[in-house]
């Protein structure tokens, strides 16, 4: 028998986490940055930091290929919309494990004209990192579970979860019926 989901930050939780991020990046930026996230993972989190931004602030998205060890690296699948030369930019991604995506796209954005770009993450894995990287704004450091919910998905699902939520290794199988039923509830039908 598996081991229950077990939540890791409640929506309050996550709620106290960007409000404190959304600080630190308004009083790092008086004059005003760019957010720019990473398609699809940061939705939650970003839309959650530009309502605690107390700057003025532009946001932008950027959609990348998942990575692959293969080639060795992600491909941008759509770029910003916004000139960033001159400007400083945030980049707001859910969680930073290995470092290659996000010190990919810190390097894009620098490339792209940015007078400085940085990097905010909710959830950080140092342990797994690959390349070295910090993390400029940080939430916390995350366990090595599998985590869904507040923009973290399974094979696209459970994003929209209001909490964190960490699996245990049993659920990350092809039966999902269970799981969908203990993460939403008795009413919940899986796909």
């Amino acid at each position: 028998m598996s081991e229950p989901p077990r939540r890791l930050l409640s929506s309050g939780q996550l709620a106290e986490i960007v409000a404190r991020l959304g600080s630190e990046i308004s009083m790092a930026h008086p004059g005003g940055v760019v957010l720019v996230g990473v398609l699809k993972g940061s939705v939650c989190l970003m839309a959650d930091l530009l309502r605690q931004m107390t700057v003025a602030c532009e946001v932008d998205f950027l959609a990348l290929s998942a990575y692959s060890s293969s080639a060795m690296r992600v491909q941008v699948l759509k770029d910003l919309d916004i000139d960033v030369t001159d400007r400083d930019v945030v980049l707001v991604e859910d969680i930073v494990d290995t470092g290659l995506s996000a010190r990919y796209v810190l390097e894009l954005l620098m490339g792209h004209g940015a007078r400085r770009a940085q990097l905010c993450a909710l959830l950080d894995r140092p342990s797994r990192r690959i390349i070295p990287l910090s993390v400029d704004y940080l939430g916390i450091d995350a366990p090595d579970d599998f985590l869904v919910g507040y923009g973290l998905d399974l094979a696209e699902r459970f994003r929209n979860l209001p909490d964190l939520v960490a699996l245990a290794g049993d659920d990350l199988g092809e039966g999902r019926a269970g799981l969908e039923q203990q993460l939403y509830g008795p009413g919940s039908r899986a796909r």
